[in-house]
């Protein structure tokens, strides 16, 4: 910008400096005939609204010097820069003491009116407001010029950084005329993707065909490029259009690996041989679709499976469809309020959920999901002594079940990056209604909340904070009661717990980068779950402190924490992005 204005002030000095040489030619063959005589007296002619004292003021030619061609264009250099004239002339009256010299004026019209052309980010109204133009004065040439580069700011300031005031025309009538060049975006084009369908690129792209290109759009667009996870470098490029100053903007993208595929077996008492099959992409057949499929075959049950699918568009408005279906069989373990072990056994779930959102605005979505989930207790792992719900089936029927609910949720995301943010926020807000209307056998409504927040320090560091909290009423039963311990919430401890119908934790976390493709991580988690009845304590809390690795790998993110909690330490491996 800085580069330009200069380079403008260059170009507006050259061409006034010219005006003045072309425009007085018959002046100056005038002038060299008295070049060296005495200059007797020097006046100004033409004015009306500017003071006679206002021009002479910056008038250096005095009576008694020699006239030279120098001083009479630095004057008529100084009469032009003040602004108030469009055209600046001399006269010279011969006289026997010598010569006087006569600098003719033209003013500016008086200003009457505005007209803009080309202006769609900026109001016309806006724009009179910038140039701080009054009906019924003179227009200062200067004061324009200076304001105009005002204007052009402004825009540069909403991100419209190649928007320039192409021509200024001001008219004997009064009427002010500025053309206005935005930058147009002429078309896009798209190198690089093998996979990719070039629309699931492109409806991404914040900028578009036909509008004025903007760096902030660009900036964001690159952003949901990278949120994709479907590439590992994504460039920008403006090319020139066939228009004056439009552009043609060139998108290279780098892709990566976005399939999965797993096989594993493992062995068990009850069940024998289990073979497990996984196979998922992130970019279906390149058409931005989210599969996952998860089975697990062989041993007592066989029908052990996941499956997930998103359509992440299914109109321009940014409406998708989510749908999952499942049903496993897996050992569970349940805990006291003691963290004494409750009991061990086999819990199948299964059921589906069907989600529909859409995005409002940028930074938006809202969504509702229905839920059908029934929980079963199969059995009592064999060689624990513990065996509480084989021995209190009253107790059984409060916690396994079918239940069924709509859950409503809004999400607001700012963060630079879905993956790996260092700047932004994300706020969540749930609530879950399940209830026998429905058809299920629990009734109770449930609301969560969470904030998280990120800041970066330092050259690559990041501070990253989360807070979450949530509260439950009616009958739930334990798979749906809020739940911290592992991973995912309070480090240090078991997996799940802690469960209850209320909720509050939070997590601090200082990520650095180890090397390439490597991050580290010191972190403190603190929280609670506790039923309702019980009072909030603080002294209830738990606490952990620890540290941690993440690593980049073709396959996903990879997290290895060892947390100290107040009574034992332990590691937690994880796939999965961080908070």
């Amino acid at each position: 910008m800085k580069k330009r204005t200069k380079l403008m002030s260059v170009l507006v000095s050259c061409l006034m400096t010219l005006f003045l040489l072309v425009g007085q030619g018959t002046a100056l063959a005038e002038e060299n005939s008295f070049i060296g005589r005495t200059v007797t007296k020097v006046t100004v002619t033409g004015n009306r609204l500017i003071t006679d004292p206002e021009i002479m003021a910056v008038v250096k030619l005095k009576a008694g010097q020699s006239l030279t061609a120098e001083a009479i264009r630095a004057d008529l250099q100084g009469i032009y820069e003040l602004g108030w004239f469009y055209d600046v002339g001399t006269d010279f009256a011969e006289v026997p003491e010598g010569v006087q010299v006569m600098y003719r004026v033209r003013e500016n019209p008086v200003f009457k009116k505005l007209e803009v052309q080309g202006n769609t980010k900026v109001s016309t109204a806006d724009i009179l407001a910038l140039l701080e133009l009054k009906k019924e004065a003179m227009i200062n040439g200067k004061t324009l010029s200076e304001r105009v580069r005002k204007l052009e700011e402004r825009y540069h300031k909403d991100g419209y950084i190649l928007a320039r005031v192409s021509d200024i025309n001001l008219r004997p009538d009064g009427t002010l005329n500025l053309v206005i060049n935005e930058g147009i975006v002429e078309g896009f084009s798209v190198k690089g993707n093998e996979k990719t369908k070039d629309y699931v690129i492109l409806r991404e792209m914040r900028l578009k065909k036909g509008e004025p290109f903007n760096v902030k759009d660009a900036r964001r667009s690159l952003q949901r490029l990278y949120n994709l996870g479907y590439f590992e470098d994504v460039n920008v490029k403006l090319n020139p259009g066939k228009a004056p100053n439009g552009v043609e903007v060139e998108i290279t993208v780098v892709e990566q690996k976005t399939g999965t595929f797993g096989i594993g077996a493992g062995y068990s008492k009850d069940d024998g041989m289990v073979g497990i099959l996984s196979l998922g992409d992130k970019n279906f057949r390149g058409t931005g679709d989210k599969v996952n499929v998860r089975w697990e075959f062989g041993g007592a049950d066989a029908r052990n499976y996941e499956f997930g699918y998103v359509h992440p568009w299914l109109d321009s408005k940014e409406t998708y469809l989510g749908l999952n279906v499942y049903r496993m069989t897996n050992e569970y373990t349940e805990y006291n309020d003691d963290t004494s072990v409750k009991d061990v056994y086999d819990k199948r779930r299964e059921g589906w959920d069907l989600t529909l959102g859409r995005a409002q605005g940028e930074y938006i979505t809202n969504s509702i999901t229905l839920k059908n989930r029934e929980d079963t207790y199969v059995a009592g792992v064999e060689d624990e002594t513990t065996n509480f719900y084989d021995n209190n089936p009253d107790e059984k029927s409060k916690n396994f079940g079918l239940t069924r609910s709509v859950l409503l949720q809004r999400v607001i995301d700012t963060r630079d990056s879905v993956h790996n943010p260092t700047a932004g926020k994300r706020y969540l807000l749930s609530s879950e209604f399940a209830g026998h209307g429905l058809g299920g056998d629990f009734s109770f409504n449930k609301y969560n909340a969470e904030a998280r927040q990120y800041f970066k320090v330092g050259h690559a560091q990041t501070i990253a904070v989360r807070l979450n909290g949530g509260y439950a009423n009616g009958t739930m039963p334990l798979s749906q009661r809020f739940s911290l311990g592992g991973s995912d919430n309070l480090r240090g401890y078991k997996d799940d717990q802690f469960r209850g119908y209320k909720m509050l934790c939070a997590t601090a976390e200082y990520r650095f980068p180890l090397a390439k493709k490597f991050d580290g991580v010191v972190f403190s988690d603190t929280g609670y779950a506790w039923d309702k009845g019980e009072p909030f304590d603080l002294a209830d809390f738990k606490t952990s402190v620890g540290v941690g690795v993440r690593v980049g790998t073709p396959l996903g993110a990879v997290r290895l924490d060892y947390a100290m909690g107040e009574q034992e330490s332990r590691f937690h491996f994880s796939f999965g992005g961080q908070f």
